[in-house]
């Protein structure tokens, strides 16, 4: 892989990490468990990188990469992960630190958004993020009209688990 290309992957993909701890905050509990995710999701990305066309932006693409990684692993009862060699070279990234002292109402949120199942997950995270119907439609790989659909289940689902806590 060339040195640009390199250069383009970790610069995007330092503007866009924290799509990714979002995601690993979704689907595990705990760091040592959203630390191993993160790591796979990375790689996930760098190993498809090359193939990225740029015919939607990387946001979009990091969050189908990122999602189809996250629901495949924890699909999974056995957690053996193959890694690949970095081809050698050390890339630092600054770390963002991610703040786990959630306020109160997060923590009933992620409480009630973990009663759901894995694409609806991926979609409610998505329209938290307030990305349009087309762009989750894209990245989930459904309809926008079945996405649509399957957010007004989800926002009843929700209700029904928030509203006996009093929220």
């Amino acid at each position: 892989m060339s040195d640009n290309l390199e250069h383009s992957f970790v610069k995007q993909l330092q503007e866009n990490q924290n799509i990714i701890h979002k995601i690993c905050r979704l689907y595990t509990n705990g760091d040592d468990a959203h630390k191993d995710l993160f790591q796979e999701i990375t790689i996930q990305l760098w190993k498809a990188f090359p193939k990225f066309r740029g015919e939607s932006k990387f946001s979009t693409w990091a969050y189908r990469v990122a999602l189809n990684t996250a629901i495949t692993l924890y699909r999974k009862t056995k957690r053996s992960i193959n890694t690949i060699e970095f081809e050698g070279r050390q890339h630092f990234l600054n770390d963002v630190e991610y703040d786990y002292e959630e306020e109160e109402q997060l923590k009933l949120m992620y409480k009630a958004v973990y009663q759901l199942n894995d694409i609806e997950k991926a979609l409610i995270f998505m329209y938290l993020e307030d990305k349009d119907y087309q762009e989750i439609s894209e990245t989930l790989g459904i309809s926008e009209v079945n996405a649509r659909v399957k957010m007004n289940r989800i926002k009843g689902k929700l209700k029904k688990i928030l509203n006996p806590l009093g929220v």
